[in-house]
């Protein structure tokens, strides 16, 4: 089965994150992209997969990207994000998707979570989430990813091949 994984990251973390989902869903046929050279699926994938950091409580807008730019220059430069990528999503009907975001150590209502926005922006385009969004923990805005995060995310990619193998 195909699985595209889509990726926002700006200082390597969220990428890192995304890296161990996909071992996770071993053994299915994983397409790793990131965001700014992602196209939206024209053939069909068996999985969507969304992944980005938690911005200001939500998805990164333009205005966050580039404060994160002037705040650590030596990060990814990312002009156009999940958010934008996710609104030109074409619509499809009750194909299988997840959506994981990396955020601060912190309660999650002070940090908000990005990954809410991609799931309902998903479904707003007909996607069908195969599981409960993730979020992946990181203890600062740079790094690094929190104890035993990677291996978390590695465990959620492999209950999502297995939820995709038993749909």
């Amino acid at each position: 089965m195909r699985v595209l994984l889509v990726v926002e990251s700006h200082y390597g973390n969220t990428r890192k994150v995304a890296d161990a989902v996909a071992e996770g869903l071993l053994p299915h046929d994983v397409i790793l992209e990131d965001v700014w050279q992602a196209v939206p699926p024209t053939q069909v994938v068996d999985l969507l997969v969304v992944g980005g950091p938690t911005h200001a409580h939500g998805m990164s807008r333009a205005g966050t990207r580039r404060t994160a730019r002037e705040d650590h220059p030596d990060g990814q430069e990312v002009h156009a994000g999940i958010r934008e990528w996710l609104d030109r999503l074409p619509a499809v009907e009750r194909r299988p998707a997840a959506a994981f975001d990396t955020r601060i150590a912190r309660p999650r209502l002070l940090t908000g979570s990005a990954s809410h926005g991609m799931s309902r922006r998903l479904r707003q385009r007909g996607y069908r989430l195969l599981d409960a969004s993730e979020s992946f923990l990181v203890e600062a805005s740079e790094g690094p990813i929190a104890v035993g995060e990677l291996e978390r995310a590695r465990a959620w990619g492999s209950r999502l091949a297995g939820l995709l193998a038993g749909r």
